[in-house]
């Protein structure tokens, strides 16, 4: 019972990011959302997260918090009626699920910032 519930609900999300990725192009949606619509989906579609898989617990933090918490956002930026219409196009959309390469971009370049950041602050102290 519990798996069907976490399946449906992984659904769901599949669903909201294509959604989401729609609104950021629909003429419907409120700039501010579709900013912010960008943002979510580009990094939710992006094949590089922020916090790697690979490291141990936090890794998954990203897909289990941080990306449901910005649709929630975003969806309530938008109106019911065009959400409704965005997540039914969304629904056809799963099977060809779009990447995003800004969102790649993205994540290398606060990865790059952070590294920098890290290298200076050691390079000060030695």
């Amino acid at each position: 019972m519990m798996l069907k519930q976490l399946k449906n609900w992984a659904k769901s999300i599949e669903r909201d990011i294509m959604a989401l990725y729609l609104a950021a192009r629909d003429s419907r949606v409120p700039w501010y959302a579709k900013a912010l619509a960008a943002f979510v989906a580009a990094y939710a579609l992006s094949p590089i997260d922020l916090i790697p898989d690979f490291i141990p617990v936090i890794g998954y933090l990203d897909d289990l918090i941080i990306v449901p918490l910005g649709i929630m956002l975003v969806i309530r930026m938008i109106p019911a009626g065009v959400m409704n219409d965005l997540r039914k196009r969304g629904d056809e959309m799963l099977t060809e699920r779009p990447r995003s390469i800004i969102g790649a971009v993205f994540v290398v370049l606060i990865w790059l910032v952070c590294l920098t950041w890290a290298g200076w602050i050691i390079w000060k102290k030695g």
